[in-house]
């Protein structure tokens, strides 16, 4: 089997870490899925895709180095030039509103994810520093 930018494989996922997982291709091969190519929306937490010894389908999209980088978003979706014109990612055209609404749904959920993360390490709400 030859690995080249551009193919299609089928592979194994063998790990999982929070910036990517990876997966077997075979022949002792093993390459990444990084975060950003999991999906097209925003990927938090990978384990809501993928876990451990699924089969996924990866298209190659680089080799540098010996190290394999591997996309699942680009098997799933074609790419934005075969994509007919005036079409958001294949559901249809969306209205400045919609993409406005949406856009502030999304940062209401990361800042709220932010200030979790940031109430956790002073010590929660309430709580005064000695200066």
């Amino acid at each position: 089997m030859s690995i080249e930018v551009g193919s299609i494989l089928e592979g194994r996922v063998t790990g999982i870490t929070h910036f990517g997982a990876f997966v077997e291709l075979g022949e002792g091969k093993t390459g990444l899925v990084h975060i950003s190519e999991v999906a097209d929306t925003y990927v938090h937490d990978i384990k809501d895709y993928l876990k451990e010894n699924d089969i996924v389908k990866v298209k190659v999209i680089n080799v540098r180095d010996g190290k394999i980088g591997l996309s699942i978003r680009q098997v799933n979706n074609p790419s934005p030039a075969a994509r007919r014109p005036g079409r958001g990612r294949g559901r249809g055209p969306k209205s400045f509103e919609d993409k406005l609404s949406r856009f502030m749904r999304e940062s209401d959920e990361r800042l709220a994810h932010l200030r979790r993360s940031m109430d956790a390490k002073r010590g929660g709400r309430g709580t005064r520093r000695g200066f």
